[in-house]
């Protein structure tokens, strides 16, 4: 600061903080008054289409240096430098939420020349001050580089996870070319190397951050991933359909806060929630007809704002448990979005990203395109020319596409990679100018970040007495892979435990929905420092991890067979998307995939024990409370008569790993696919 004018500024700050002052720039100099513009004097059209004085108009490159300047200069810079009238300079600094701090440049930017003509003392000749000085010193709007980092599909995967679900594979040979990631403790410390590159970062997630988490998350309804989110500085999420695992009322205490009204707050302190905010255009509260969630939030970089819409996919209440969406009905994703971007469009928004929970398919490398399919990309074509960039999630796949002019992107999951978005966006005209992405690998070669130790160390005391115990053994690896037919060892084990923790009722046949099947059972795993081959309780939740219940109920042969059918769905533009139920042990059937959708079972193979079953006859049967509401499409369930509830569904398979250890691997040979 000049010597000359360290009295005046100290006079306008005084002004600025006390309850008014007259005129503290007159009474510096010796002078009763500086002539210029009054209180109401206007230098825009009415509506701000131009300024009277110069012919400036809105949107041009001369009005974006004067807004930019008006909105990021100091006390001292306005006063002096540009030379305007004490009581503008200091009603600009107090109209942009900085009147206590000379030296601030505020938090709330002037979008158009009207605005700042609103600022009283602010007309034509503080106009023409403006303008001249931005001309004489060079000031200028121009192209801001800003960094979007973007996880999906987190599920609370503190700890890194184990066997295929904890690695990236880099090459041709998945058996050879691979590498371990994942772990929150070294997400973060990627995630934080990757914000010092650029000032203005924003952390985002395509949903699932919490839902089908590990039991070191999930005995404690998911609070220790909250607090985890919050320490690694996430910004903006899009909600997941396993947000509404537990219903709506427990997804916004995971926003605002509050202990647990069952559990209370099983740590000992207050929950203070998300520090970051959900987003969900799509979900619309029956009720009132409002969004659930806010639909989008615009961050500022300079005169550049870019806007983040977050959504879930249309049909979240055929993958979620039907109470948890009870009360909600979802929209269409492209029809949400572009109804939405000419109202970001009028608030001067040029730079859009979607964070969309709804995915695809990819067989390529993790920075590849190859072999694209699935809703995500029908969506992505659908969407305004607008949008820039779709960060997607839900199908777990990892890619980096172009989809006619949009960056299409997707992360993996369980924080195995940070997708870094780079965009540059024109001040002036608020467009994106340039984007580029690169899915980067969670390696565990870095340093862990300390406080996601200490994090996982308090929730991990009390989780021990609960995770660590061993429940029984397996005699080799049992996992959740499907073989062509859609029949994976794991899968058959889980309905297997259903059916016996059922059989003395009456059940004979079980069915398990693949997607409830969540990560492999090692031999050579270890979470709590047992022996290899021994399954802890931890272990077996992570497998099952929703606390779905086992219900029963009566269908008939022909119903079964019904259900069978759905187990393939149409999906418009895209490839069609399978969810082959495991069935348990005396239960088989051939289904031909040369045949359409609706007609691919042989209903003569569909056999019980040998016998095929009668399309007439009543059958008992088990399966999750999850399928048997109707979820993965399975509406034929629905009908069942005579249900009844069991136990929950990890328990039933906790004790069933006990009462068969060592639990052998069974041959998936109970499902037969022809070609």
């Amino acid at each position: 600061m000049r010597k000359s004018t360290d009295h005046r500024l100290a006079l306008l700050t005084l002004c600025l903080a006390a309850a008014g002052c007259a005129d503290p720039a007159g009474a510096a100099r010796g002078v009763v008054e500086e002539p210029g513009d009054g209180p109401d004097d206007a230098f825009t059209v009415p509506g701000g289409a131009k300024a009277d004085v110069a012919g400036i108009a809105d949107g041009s490159s001369e009005a974006c240096a004067v807004l930019k300047f008006a909105s990021e200069a100091t006390l001292e810079q306005l006063d002096v430098d540009a030379g305007l009238d004490a009581r503008a300079a200091r009603n600009i600094v107090a109209a942009r939420g900085g009147a206590a701090l000379p030296g601030s440049d505020g938090h709330v930017y002037f979008d158009g020349l009207e605005a700042l003509d609103r600022v009283k003392y602010v007309g034509p000749k503080a106009f023409k001050l403006l303008l001249g000085h931005t001309r004489t010193t060079g000031y200028s709007c121009g192209q801001v580089a800003v960094q979007v980092l973007a996880t999906n599909d987190f599920h609370g995967n503190l700890k890194p996870p184990a066997g295929s679900g904890g690695r990236i594979v880099t090459g041709a040979d998945p058996n050879v070319d691979r590498v371990d990631a994942g772990g929150v403790e070294f997400l973060h410390t990627h995630m934080a190397r990757l914000e010092a590159t650029n000032p203005n970062t924003v952390v985002v997630a395509a949903g699932d951050i919490i839902g089908a988490t590990p039991l070191l998350s999930a005995l404690f309804h998911d609070e220790p991933t909250v607090e985890s989110m919050n320490l690694l500085g996430l910004d903006i999420a899009a909600v997941g359909n396993h947000e509404f695992d537990e219903g709506v009322d427990e997804l916004l205490r995971m926003q605002a806060g509050g202990c647990h009204p069952t559990d209370g707050c099983q740590d000992g302190d207050d929950f203070a929630g998300a520090d970051w905010q959900y987003l969900g255009a799509n979900v619309i509260e029956d009720a009132t007809g409002d969004t659930l969630l806010p639909p989008y939030e615009i961050r500022r970089f300079g005169m550049a704002r870019v806007a983040f819409i977050g959504m879930t996919l249309e049909g979240t209440p055929l993958v979620t448990s039907p109470t948890g969406t009870v009360g909600l009905h979802f929209l269409d994703e492209a029809d949400t979005v572009n109804a939405l971007v000419p109202e970001l469009k009028a608030q001067g928004v040029g730079a859009i990203v979607v964070l969309l929970h709804e995915g695809g398919f990819a067989t390529g490398l993790y920075n590849g395109c190859a072999g694209i399919s699935g809703p995500l990309f029908d969506i992505a074509r659908r969407l305004d020319p607008a949008v820039d960039v779709v960060v997607a999630g839900h199908t777990n796949a990892a890619h980096v596409c172009d989809v006619e002019g949009k960056l299409v992107t997707s992360a993996a999951s369980a924080g195995r990679l940070i997708t870094d978005i780079d965009l540059t966006v024109d001040e002036v005209t608020g467009e994106v100018v340039a984007k580029t992405a690169e899915n980067v690998i969670v390696t565990r070669t870095v340093d862990k970040a300390a406080p996601q130790t200490a994090l996982i160390a308090r929730w991990e005391a009390l989780a021990a007495p609960f995770a660590n115990r061993v429940v029984g053994t397996i005699a080799g690896d049992l996992v959740k892979l499907q073989n062509p037919a859609g029949e994976s060892p794991l899968g058959d084990v889980i309905a297997d435990a259903q059916l016996s923790s059922t059989r003395a009722t009456g059940v004979r046949i079980a069915f398990m929905n693949p997607g409830g099947v969540r990560t492999d059972l090692l031999v050579s795993q270890s979470s709590g420092g047992e022996a290899p081959g021994e399954l802890t309780y931890g272990e077996v939740f992570a497998v099952q991890p929703f606390s779905n219940i086992v219900v029963t109920v009566s269908l008939t042969g022909a119903q079964i067979v019904a259900a069978l059918e759905q187990q393939w769905v149409a999906v418009p533009g895209a490839a069609e998307k399978a969810n082959v139920l495991q069935v348990s042990e005396g239960f088989t059937y051939t289904w031909d995939a040369k045949r359409p959708i609706g007609s691919r079972i042989l209903a003569e193979t569909v056999k019980l024990d040998g016998v095929v079953l009668d399309p007439t006859a009543t059958y008992r049967v088990a399966m999750n409370n999850f399928i048997a509401d109707g979820g993965d499409g399975f509406s034929v369930f629905k009908a069942g008569t005579d249900r009844v509830a069991g136990a929950i569904d990890v328990d039933a398979f906790s004790t069933y790993v006990g009462e068969k250890s060592p639990l052998a691997v069974p041959a998936t040979t109970r499902i037969v696919r022809l070609d």
